[in-house]
């Protein structure tokens, strides 16, 4: 066994034991374990499986601290792993002296502003364990390609940047269970580029990442910052597909331009009307599954840009200062089963709405929401399709909206059936409960229980939609 203070590591937190700790990493059997006790370095200390075979960190039940004094990682994990996840191609070296680094039971904090905790590069079936990463830039670093990636039990807590990052990297099999990532300053957990599968995001707690969490002021280089987001995909250049998001709790402090989920494909150009299925779709962003989550208290919950074939079911979400779900250039996306927060009082800011723009295949069905007041007095709804096309929104109960209940603009073969709009407040302020404007057409609207309009409850101008068997209440 490798004892580090065999190897001249002193573990009181003031000698550098940068050199004693890749010593025993070099000339020991692989494995660094650390007694408890603080060990400065200034240097990443590089475990090199390509060379030393099997290895991994262990710290002694979280008592072992790692400071990070100088710039990059403080542990660097390197393997030469090339192949997918597929048995054939793992070669043998991989399996003789590579797979399964494990790292757990330490805590790193980094004292330089480039610090990172932990990176790795192309290793395979690595697990990450009981870990706490705090003060650095980025807490957890994927780069270039990784293979059957899990981060369990850990910490990913107060870095400068981001929790979990997943730099173009090709990154297949991850799984994110049981984590607290939070008050990173722009994301929890973030995907940029590359090309990334099969990513299960489980059971974690993930709040407060962003740049003014805590009542702390507006950073000055707020550009860095602003949109910061608890879990952030940027596929704008590269992938992000086959991703499940469930049983998190996903919140946080309001951030203008910020959002618990945002996901951000490749931007396509859509015409504004199309009668025929949209074309050119780069979908670069698709078979995302987002359930059973609570999200909220942010300036957005969920927002897709240019995504394909996304679920949101079974969410609790509430008190999103802007909108609860914003969709744009996107389809295939499916809103089911969920409620949404409200203001519990009208002297309360107003806050809640649904939007999808330049959309199609869009189906909403089963919310139940209150008090959303999204729009404003000349334009806009609670939930507002803007040049969307053969979309629904249907067995769902929109009470008390500020300005309208629904609002479709220039949309063609939309469907809005079977729902419940009323105001029942006693000073009512629904202007519409359902308004078609613009150049839709081949709209049906039937089946819907509507009432409590100061203005009409329902106006379809010059909209040669099918309107049928609504029952208006005056």
């Amino acid at each position: 066994m490798s004892n580090v203070f065999g190897f001249g590591a002193k573990g009181d937190g003031v000698t550098d034991d940068t050199d004693a700790l890749q010593h025993t990493l070099d000339s020991g059997d692989g494995v660094l374990r650390l007694n408890k006790g603080t060990y400065r370095i200034t240097k990443p200390l590089v475990l090199d499986l390509t060379k030393t075979g099997f290895g991994g960190v262990r710290g002694e039940a979280g008592t072992s601290r790692i400071v990070m004094a100088g710039a990059g990682p403080a542990i660097r994990v390197i393997g030469d792993h090339q192949g997918t996840a597929v048995p054939s191609s793992v070669q043998a070296h991989t399996w003789d002296k590579e797979r399964f680094p494990t790292i757990t039971g330490i805590e790193i904090v980094g004292e330089h502003s480039d610090a990172v905790g932990i990176e790795l590069r192309k290793t395979t079936k690595c697990v990450i364990s009981q870990v706490l990463v705090r003060r650095c830039r980025i807490g957890v670093h994927l780069v270039e390609r990784n293979r059957d990636f899990i981060l369990a039990d850990s910490h990913l807590y107060d870095n400068h940047e981001i929790g979990l990052f997943f730099d173009r990297c090709n990154l297949h099999q991850i799984i994110v269970h049981g984590c607290h990532i939070s008050w990173n300053k722009h994301a929890g957990i973030k995907s940029l580029g590359g090309d990334v599968h099969n990513l299960q995001i489980v059971g974690n707690d993930i709040e407060y990442n962003n740049a003014t969490a805590g009542g702390a002021s507006q950073p000055t280089d707020l550009a860095e910052h602003a949109g910061g987001a608890e879990i952030l995909f940027d596929a704008t250049d590269g992938v992000i597909s086959e991703v499940t998001i469930s049983g998190n709790t996903i919140q946080a402090t309001v951030q203008n331009g910020g959002a618990n989920i945002r996901v951000i494909g490749a931007t396509v150009e859509r015409p504004q009307i199309a009668d025929a299925p949209k074309t050119q779709k780069a979908d670069t962003a698709h078979l995302i599954n987002i359930t059973g989550n609570v999200l909220g208290s942010q300036w957005r919950a969920v927002e897709l840009s240019s995504v394909s074939r996304v679920t949101i079911t079974g969410n609790t979400i509430y008190d999103s200062a802007d909108l609860s779900i914003v969709v744009t250039r996107s389809s295939g996306i499916v809103v089911s089963g969920n409620t949404f927060g409200w203001r519990g009082l009208d002297s309360e800011p107003p806050k809640d709405g649904m939007r999808f723009e330049d959309c199609d295949n869009i189906v909403l069905s089963g919310l139940a929401t209150q008090r959303f007041c999204a729009g404003s007095a000349e334009r806009g709804a609670a939930i507002t399709f803007v040049r969307c096309s053969d979309s629904s929104l249907s067995d769902s109960q929109i009470l008390d909206p500020l300005y309208r209940g629904v609002e479709l603009v220039d949309c063609v073969r939309c469907r809005i059936a079977n729902n419940t709009i009323a105001d029942r407040r006693q000073k009512p302020t629904m202007k519409h409960a359902i308004r078609v404007v613009g150049q839709s057409r081949n709209n049906l609207i039937t089946g819907n229980i509507l009432a409590g309009a100061i203005d009409k409850l329902l106006e379809a101008s010059g909209d040669p939609s099918e309107i049928r068997d609504n029952l208006l209440v005056r």
